[in-house]
């Protein structure tokens, strides 16, 4: 099948490999601009355009698609379908309707569940059982259109890394499967919709007042970006591993209660948060017991401060 693909990140690189591998034609990669990135705020390609760039394929890097000329140069290609995940510019109607089959979205979640733009965040820190992905015909709504096909995955101890990664190889396959398969579209229950809004920075600050399995959920769905932070003395302290314990001691919240040989429990509002990795500013991430043995943290220690 003549494709056009839009996508950015690296789950969108999954899809677009699973796609090419599966012998579909790529008449155009659609990928955000470069931006700077590093330490050195250097221009960086996406890594679906790095990807693009090792196979081959024709790339286009608009700043926006609501240009005739850019519409004109989409329609000559007389691609069947446009595929979309994680593309990061909003389809206008006059690119919606340019592929004889429409456009087709991959999205991280079980769609009427966790509409936007953070799935995996949002159904880590819910405390979903299960999240998935749906292959979906777009329509100008934010990922409102009709269902084509939907495959769910258990969510574990995962974090939004590992849920990532899984879901990236699922939409792949995916999204090969529905252009083979070509499934019945019907439309998702509105009333059943959840918002998943973009994740900003301030939502990553700990309180530990808050119960110790819901400091556990923020820690996992934080990780690797932007990672679960407390502070120390004004000194930030990103906690990228734990688990929840019922009991607390008695303590406040944020208290250090042990600091062994391989863990450091803090007491949250109701139970208590067994740290198992941590990183201090300017520091590496270190195993709980490894960063214990520097003295930097010690029982009585209060955190959030």
């Amino acid at each position: 099948m003549r494709l056009i693909f839009a996508g950015t990140p690296e789950f969108a690189a999954v899809a677009l490999e699973a796609l090419r591998n599966d012998g579909h034609e790529i008449a155009r990669v659609l990928t955000q601009p470069d931006r700077p990135a590093g330490r050195g705020l250097r221009a960086r390609p996406s890594a679906v355009k790095t990807l693009a760039l090792e196979r081959n394929l024709p790339i286009l890097q608009p700043i926006s698609l609501k240009t005739p000329d850019l519409h004109s140069e989409l329609r000559e290609l007389r691609a069947e379908v446009m595929i979309v995940a994680a593309y990061g510019l909003i389809l206008p109607w006059a690119v919606l309707g340019i592929p004889a089959g429409g456009c087709l979205n991959i999205h991280a979640s079980l769609l009427p569940r966790w509409r936007g733009a953070a799935p995996i965040q949002r159904a880590i820190l819910a405390g979903d059982q299960a999240t998935g992905i749906t292959i979906m015909q777009m329509d100008e709504g934010l990922d409102t259109g009709p269902v084509l096909l939907q495959e769910s995955v258990a969510i574990e101890d995962d974090t939004a890394g590992s849920l990532h990664d899984k879901l990236a190889a699922l939409g792949g396959s995916c999204i090969v499967r529905a252009l083979r398969e070509q499934p019945k579209p019907h439309p998702q229950d509105a009333a059943a919709a959840t918002y998943a809004a973009k994740i900003s920075k301030h939502e990553a600050e700990i309180d530990w007042r808050a119960d110790a399995s819901d400091i556990c959920l923020k820690i996992r769905a934080f990780n690797p970006v932007p990672g679960a932070t407390t502070h120390f003395h004004g000194a930030p302290l990103k906690i990228w591993r734990a688990v929840p314990l019922p009991s607390a001691g008695g303590r406040e919240p944020g208290t250090v209660t042990q600091t062994g040989a391989d863990t450091i429990e803090i007491v949250a509002g109701r139970g208590s948060v067994r740290v198992s990795e941590l990183q201090k500013a300017g520091g590496k991430r270190l195993p709980a017991g490894t960063f214990a043995r520097s003295g930097f943290l010690t029982p009585g220690m209060r955190l959030g401060t």
